[in-house]
Formats: C-alpha cells, sequence, structure tokens
C-alpha cells in the first residue's frame, strides 16, 4: 500500500502563489508517476498536473504557464508550484500516484487526504 499526505494549501489573493507538497509512504517503489488533481465545489475532479520519474510532464491547458510540477524521484514527493493564482483555481487539490502516466491520467490508485487552496478576488 501507499500513503500520499498532502500540505501547503491555505488562502491567497488573486495574482498571488501558493507550492503544495506531497509525500508519499509505504509501497513507494510501485509509483512512477504522480500528479495533482484538483475538485471545484459542484465540478468533477480535474487532472492538473502530472510527471513520471523520467521526467515527462502533463499539465491542463488551464494552468499552463502558470503552474509548476516537480518531484523528487528517489523520495517520491512531489511539489505544485502556483503563480498567478485566479479565484477560478480555487478547489481542493488532491495528490495522485499510479504506475504509469496513463495510468495517472485516467485511474490514479493512490489519492492523498485534499488541500483547500482558496484563492480570493
Amino acid at each position: 500500500q501507499v500513503q500520499l499526505v498532502e500540505s501547503g494549501g491555505g488562502l491567497v489573493q488573486a495574482g498571488g502563489s501558493l507550492r503544495l507538497s506531497c509525500a508519499a509512504s509505504g509501497n513507494i517503489f510501485s509509483i512512477n508517476a504522480m500528479g495533482w488533481y484538483r475538485q471545484a465545489p459542484g465540478k468533477q475532479r480535474e487532472l492538473v498536473a502530472g510527471l513520471t520519474s523520467y521526467g515527462s510532464k502533463n499539465y491542463a491547458d488551464s494552468v499552463k504557464g502558470r503552474f509548476t510540477i516537480s518531484g523528487d524521484n528517489v523520495k517520491k514527493m512531489a511539489f505544485l508550484q502556483m503563480d498567478s493564482l485566479r479565484p477560478e483555481d480555487t478547489a481542493v487539490y488532491y495528490c495522485a500516484a499510479a504506475t504509469n502516466m496513463g495510468l495517472l491520467i485516467t485511474t490514479p490508485r493512490y489519492w492523498g487526504q485534499g488541500t483547500q487552496v482558496t484563492v480570493s478576488p
């Protein structure tokens, strides 16, 4: 089993920045892709950004140029640097992990508990 723990959410004004962190523990050797999803009230959960052990990255169009995903492949940690935040970025952000990017995009096996990000106008 794998456990994911997120940190770094909070309240920020529009135009500000936040950095989310996710740490994996347990059977981390099965993880080759980590990423961030978000879910706003009344909306479906969506993939924000993904990262593979080989360095491949995937971003939602809505965050390209503003968010940057990075990670530590040895420690199985993932980070999401969020700049130029907008009110529409307000959501619960979830760390997710899978054995590859394809599964990360479709059906991640492991999820964190979520961290709230609120962007005020």
